[in-house]
Protein backbone atom coordinates (compact mmCIF):
# COMPACT_ATOMS: atom_id res chain seq x y z
CA UNK A 1 0.00 0.00 0.00
CA UNK A 2 1.67 3.23 -0.79
CA UNK A 3 1.87 6.11 2.16
CA UNK A 4 -0.76 8.45 0.62
CA UNK A 5 -3.74 5.07 0.38
CA UNK A 6 -2.30 3.98 3.92
CA UNK A 7 -2.85 8.04 4.94
CA UNK A 8 -6.41 7.95 3.61
CA UNK A 9 -6.86 4.50 5.40
CA UNK A 10 -5.75 6.16 8.96
CA UNK A 11 -7.64 9.03 8.56
CA UNK A 12 -10.87 6.91 7.94
CA UNK A 13 -10.34 4.86 11.09
CA UNK A 14 -9.80 7.55 12.72
CA UNK A 15 -13.04 9.45 11.24
CA UNK A 16 -15.66 6.02 12.00
CA UNK A 17 -13.97 6.27 15.53
CA UNK A 18 -15.07 9.92 15.74
CA UNK A 19 -18.43 9.12 14.26
CA UNK A 20 -18.93 5.71 16.22
CA UNK A 21 -18.09 7.91 19.53
CA UNK A 22 -20.95 10.31 18.39
CA UNK A 23 -23.35 6.96 18.40
CA UNK A 24 -23.48 6.21 14.69
CA UNK A 25 -23.03 2.24 13.40
CA UNK A 26 -21.02 1.25 10.76
CA UNK A 27 -23.04 -0.68 8.17
CA UNK A 28 -20.43 -0.62 5.37
CA UNK A 29 -16.98 1.34 4.16
CA UNK A 30 -15.62 1.35 1.13
CA UNK A 31 -18.08 0.09 -0.98
CA UNK A 32 -17.42 0.71 -4.74
CA UNK A 33 -19.55 1.26 -7.66
CA UNK A 34 -18.72 2.29 -11.31
CA UNK A 35 -18.42 6.22 -11.27
CA UNK A 36 -18.15 6.55 -7.14
CA UNK A 37 -17.26 5.48 -3.86
CA UNK A 38 -18.46 5.44 -0.23
CA UNK A 39 -16.16 5.62 2.34
CA UNK A 40 -18.34 5.07 5.02
CA UNK A 41 -22.20 4.30 5.01
CA UNK A 42 -23.85 4.34 9.24
CA UNK A 43 -26.84 4.49 10.27
CA UNK A 44 -28.01 7.46 12.89
CA UNK A 45 -30.70 6.63 15.23
CA UNK A 46 -32.69 3.88 16.12
CA UNK A 47 -35.91 2.38 15.61
CA UNK A 48 -38.48 4.87 13.43
CA UNK A 49 -35.30 7.43 13.79
CA UNK A 50 -33.24 5.53 12.00
CA UNK A 51 -31.06 7.13 8.92
CA UNK A 52 -28.64 6.04 6.63
CA UNK A 53 -25.40 8.83 6.58
CA UNK A 54 -23.34 8.42 3.63
CA UNK A 55 -20.03 10.14 5.22
CA UNK A 56 -17.29 10.99 2.63
CA UNK A 57 -14.29 11.74 4.43
CA UNK A 58 -11.70 14.39 3.08
CA UNK A 59 -8.04 14.95 4.12
CA UNK A 60 -5.53 17.75 3.68
CA UNK A 61 -2.38 18.20 5.03
CA UNK A 62 -3.38 22.23 4.59
CA UNK A 63 -6.05 24.26 3.99
CA UNK A 64 -3.80 26.12 1.43
CA UNK A 65 -6.83 25.30 -1.66
CA UNK A 66 -10.00 25.58 1.26
CA UNK A 67 -9.14 22.27 3.05
CA UNK A 68 -10.97 18.91 2.52
CA UNK A 69 -14.60 20.20 2.69
CA UNK A 70 -13.93 22.48 -0.38
CA UNK A 71 -12.97 19.27 -2.38
CA UNK A 72 -16.21 17.76 -2.73
CA UNK A 73 -17.62 20.00 -5.33
CA UNK A 74 -20.03 19.48 -7.22
CA UNK A 75 -19.37 16.29 -9.53
CA UNK A 76 -17.85 14.60 -6.27
CA UNK A 77 -21.28 14.95 -4.79
CA UNK A 78 -23.08 13.78 -8.20
CA UNK A 79 -20.75 10.76 -7.82
CA UNK A 80 -21.67 10.41 -4.43
CA UNK A 81 -25.65 10.65 -4.75
CA UNK A 82 -24.80 7.68 -7.30
CA UNK A 83 -23.20 5.49 -6.07
CA UNK A 84 -25.70 5.68 -2.54
CA UNK A 85 -28.59 5.28 -5.04
CA UNK A 86 -26.92 2.20 -5.93
CA UNK A 87 -26.33 1.38 -2.66
CA UNK A 88 -29.94 1.66 -1.35
CA UNK A 89 -30.79 -0.37 -4.48
CA UNK A 90 -29.06 -3.39 -3.49
CA UNK A 91 -29.72 -3.01 0.31
CA UNK A 92 -33.53 -3.62 0.41
CA UNK A 93 -33.70 -3.06 4.08
CA UNK A 94 -32.35 0.38 4.41
CA UNK A 95 -34.28 1.62 0.67
CA UNK A 96 -36.71 3.61 2.26
CA UNK A 97 -35.14 5.14 5.75
CA UNK A 98 -34.81 8.51 5.22
CA UNK A 99 -30.66 9.54 4.50
CA UNK A 100 -28.20 12.19 4.54
CA UNK A 101 -24.76 13.27 3.61
CA UNK A 102 -22.15 14.04 5.95
CA UNK A 103 -18.21 15.15 5.05
CA UNK A 104 -15.76 14.65 7.75
CA UNK A 105 -12.77 16.92 6.52
CA UNK A 106 -9.69 16.04 8.48
CA UNK A 107 -6.48 18.14 8.60
CA UNK A 108 -2.85 17.63 9.33
CA UNK A 109 -1.26 14.64 10.24
CA UNK A 110 -3.05 11.63 9.16
CA UNK A 111 -1.92 9.34 12.51
CA UNK A 112 -3.75 11.99 14.58
CA UNK A 113 -5.70 14.69 12.17
CA UNK A 114 -8.06 17.35 13.43
CA UNK A 115 -11.59 16.31 11.94
CA UNK A 116 -14.51 18.61 11.49
CA UNK A 117 -17.88 16.43 11.05
CA UNK A 118 -20.01 18.56 8.55
CA UNK A 119 -23.67 16.76 9.40
CA UNK A 120 -26.11 17.25 5.80
CA UNK A 121 -23.22 18.80 4.26
CA UNK A 122 -25.44 18.35 1.05
CA UNK A 123 -28.40 17.77 -0.26
CA UNK A 124 -28.80 14.73 -3.39
CA UNK A 125 -31.16 17.45 -5.14
CA UNK A 126 -28.62 20.33 -4.54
Amino acid sequence: MNRRRAAGAEVERAARAHLEAAGLRLVASNVNYRGGELDLVMLDGDGATRTVVFVEVRHRRSAAFGGGAASVDAGKRRRLVLAAQQFLAANRALRDLPCRFDVVAAGGDASAPRLDWLRDAFRADD
